[in-house]
């Protein structure tokens, strides 16, 4: 059983800030104030960096004009400059911050929530999500502000799209094979930070590519499209006999793929794939692939019977990260698809996941659907469960017992993960068994004896 719900962050959770444009804390004096802050902040934890360019980054959305000019007014008055790459991915200003080694990196972005959300992450200079211990001390500047300074006079606001040639020339250089000729691929851009970036690297790269919702409008981002919404992308593949889809989520930074038999291939399926030839390769450090408890339980099986031991954390991308550099590990992620191949990125992306993807597949000479039937998962139900509040679970009333009391009943074969999301208003219950009307009966007492005691909406 994994209970997980103890403090939860003020502002940031477990992939940056995020809320609807003019809602709190996502408005003009927030963003100001958190763009002085966090500059400030990050000043004393690079006090030898005299680098003063800041990368930014936005995803497609209308709001992302009036976030980056707060952003901006604040980290201007912070004495740095900003350096806007214009509508790009994610992981693009994870890589050209480590490259350029900037104290700090910054994406507006909600990834894969709908259009009318948005957010903001910072990387570090190592091009890393921040440490929460770092979050926390931005946090308390914050409430500690009264007013931020003007702009600083020697600073400036400047557009640099141009740098988006670097990424896409690192992307590239990551494959093993020469090239994707002879692959037949369709992608799904949901109509966001991947739009014109993803088609060109493929198309580079000699695949033969069909390219759908890449028509950005501002408000159609993940609408019904991306990395969330597959059927659209499963359709085409069945329809042009292509060999895989590949399909991104707002930002990018994750990957869900289509097999050529139109199955769903998840992170769980992409890490599966990556972890197991690095196995044979001799190239998986310490035998071991980092997972988030969210991981489905015949993938956690496969890995142990196949020698690999699944070493498992919390759910976002930063705690896999930190997981990856503790033991010196190569490969993990989630099943949502963000994978982290720490050899060769600091951060989840999408695309960088699809290339190393398809130099596995087209290597062995084998179709995606191979590696899709290697393992089967084990029946789910997660259930999204909205809350007014996030009451730590150990503190709802005989809630963590209960859930004990009927992964008893399970036995080995099944088990019971309850979380808050950390970027929406949810409670999360997930429940696994080889028995789906198991499933389907414990996820339904778990919701029930919750909603029982805590007020829902």
């Amino acid at each position: 059983m994994i209970c997980s719900g103890g403090k939860m962050p003020k502002y940031f959770g477990t992939d940056g800030i995020r809320s609807v444009w003019g809602q709190f804390p996502l408005t003009e004096d927030f963003v100001t104030k958190l763009g002085y802050c966090a500059l400030k902040e990050l000043s004393k934890q690079e006090p030898n960096n005299n680098n003063k360019d800041i990368f930014i980054a936005q995803d497609s959305r209308a709001s992302g004009k009036a976030i980056l000019e707060c952003l901006t007014k604040g980290i201007r008055a912070a004495g740095y400059n900003v350096l806007s790459l214009g509508i790009s991915t994610t992981p693009s200003v994870s890589i050209l911050t480590q490259k350029y080694k900037n104290i700090c990196g910054i994406v507006i972005s909600a990834s894969h929530n709908p259009a009318e959300f948005n957010g903001i992450k910072f990387f570090s200079a190592q091009g890393t999500k921040l440490r929460e211990d770092i979050e926390d001390n931005i946090e308390r500047e914050i409430e500690n502000l009264t007013a931020v300074p003007a702009p600083a006079a020697n600073t400036k606001f400047a557009e640099v799209p141009g740098k988006i040639e670097e990424y896409i020339a690192f992307l590239k250089s990551t494959l093993t094979q020469a090239d994707l000729k002879g692959l037949n691929i369709v992608l799904d851009c949901a109509n966001g930070a991947s739009s014109k970036i993803a088609p060109r690297v493929f198309e580079e790269l000699g695949a033969k590519v069909t390219v759908i919702n890449n028509t950005p409008n501002g408000l159609n981002i993940n609408k019904n499209a991306g990395a969330l919404y597959t059927e659209g992308l499963q359709k085409v593949v069945k329809e042009n006999k292509a060999d895989l889809g590949l399909s991104f989520d707002g930002d990018a930074d994750r990957l869900i793929a289509v097999t050529d038999e139109g199955s769903v291939f998840d992170g769980d399926n992409v890490i599966s794939t990556v972890a197991l030839h690095l196995k044979k390769a001799g190239k998986l450090k310490g035998n071991k692939a980092v997972l988030t408890i969210m991981a489905n339980l015949g993938l956690i099986n496969f890995l142990k019977d196949n020698g690999i031991e699944p070493v498992l954390t919390k759910v976002g991308d930063k705690y896999v990260f930190e997981a990856l550099m503790k033991d010196n590990l190569s490969i993990g992620g989630e099943t949502s698809g963000h994978v982290i191949f720490k050899d060769i990125a600091p951060a989840g992306d999408g695309i960088l996941t699809a290339l190393q993807l398809l130099d596995i597949v087209k290597g062995s000479g084998k179709k995606l659907s191979y590696f899709k039937n290697l393992w089967q998962k084990y029946p789910l139900k997660l259930v999204p469960v909205k809350v007014e509040k996030k009451i730590p679970l150990e503190e709802v009333d005989g809630f963590c017992p209960y859930l004990k009391e009927l992964e008893n009943l399970m036995g080995s074969k099944g088990r019971i993960v309850v979380r808050y999301s950390g970027t929406e208003p949810l409670l999360r219950v997930l429940v696994e068994d080889e028995d789906k009307e198991k499933v389907e009966d414990i996820c339904q007492k778990v919701v029930t004896f919750y909603k029982s005691k805590v007020k829902t909406c």
